[in-house]
């Protein structure tokens, strides 16, 4: 059986595409990851176009997704369905990523996203929220409960970025290599985003084909791999500058939060979790064996339920 979409691509573009060269064109993969009656609509922010999804309830409270590195908004997609019936769910795919793809002037810093995040708010006339953010949005979720901390009601934070590290993810230190910003966004080989993925999950056997095949195809929308490159090497100035102060900058989070984090986790390792627990002591901590970057993915069911747990602790409403 072919992954979903097969179809779509004309002979020559399922050439190129096993080769890893050169890009899909918007319309086909908007086609697979965006079709009718997905939900899924787009608006333009502070020079993105941004692609989300706003599903469930009005009347329901709010929770919004936030994707990591390379990912896209269906990394929440078993995560959606349990969430569902109690919760109004926001989901987008960051400024270099998913369908949202390249801004127009290729500036990718966190105050930008930060600021996209606080206008798809205001379009979507949200108040306050919970959030729930993966690696790098977990970053941005906790940096936006500090600069507005009024718009959040609750964190659950999974493997988020933080702390400064040592060694980076291979992928992300590979920006720094002459040519690598000319040569990823011409050729990436699906083997490279498969190793990729391997990476982030703990237990490989629980990695679905069609996910790669999503994170590969998504990589490949236009403008994506220059962006994500620009991205990286903003991630390793941020490693090397701004991430010194996040002892002082959590300490400051005033929201209560939950961290979430698999115990084989080879991009940030696991053992930042004490130093959340040093910074911020009020954190709830829930960890999982055998589980790598993204429990979301690889453990969907058992991580939802405890997000929700903690999510509607003292809330009778949801």
């Amino acid at each position: 059986m072919s992954l979903p979409g097969t179809a779509l691509f004309s002979p020559v573009t399922r050439l190129f595409t096993s080769m890893g060269i050169g890009s899909l064109t918007l319309n086909d993969l908007t086609s697979i990851y965006a079709p009718a009656g997905s939900g899924s609509a787009f608006v333009e922010l502070d020079g993105c176009n941004v692609h989300y999804r706003d599903q469930g309830d009005r009347e329901l409270p709010v929770i919004i997704m936030i994707h990591g590195v390379v990912s896209s908004l269906h990394t929440w997609d078993d995560w959606f369905f349990e969430f569902n019936p109690h919760y109004r769910v926001i989901r987008f795919d960051l400024p270099g990523f998913g369908l949202t793809g390249p801004s127009k002037d290729g500036v990718y810093t966190v105050e930008r996203m930060l600021r996209i995040l606080g206008l798809l708010m205001d379009h979507l006339h949200v108040e306050r929220a919970s959030f729930a953010g993966s690696s790098l949005g977990g970053y941005l979720a906790w940096n936006f409960a500090l600069s507005q901390p009024n718009r959040v009601e609750k964190l659950v934070l999974i493997d988020p970025a933080g702390y400064a590290m040592d060694k980076l993810p291979w992928m992300i230190a590979a920006s720094q290599l002459p040519g690598s910003t000319i040569l990823m966004p011409i050729w990436m080989p699906r083997t490279l985003i498969a190793q990729g993925v391997k990476e982030v999950y703990g237990d490989r056997k629980r990695i679905k084909a069609s996910v790669v095949e999503r994170y590969y195809r998504l990589s490949r929308r236009p403008g994506n791999r220059r962006a994500m490159m620009q991205i990286f090497r903003q991630l390793v100035l941020t490693n090397r500058t701004q991430l010194l102060q996040t002892p002082a900058a959590v300490a400051r989070l005033e929201v209560p939060t939950l961290l979430l984090w698999g115990e084989v986790d080879r991009w940030i390792p696991p053992a930042q979790v004490r130093l959340w627990q040093r910074d911020l002591p009020s954190i709830q901590v829930k960890t999982y064996p055998g589980v790598g970057h993204l429990p979301m993915e690889e453990i969907p069911w058992q991580s939802a339920a405890d997000a929700l747990q903690f999510l509607q602790a003292g809330d009778c409403t949801a």
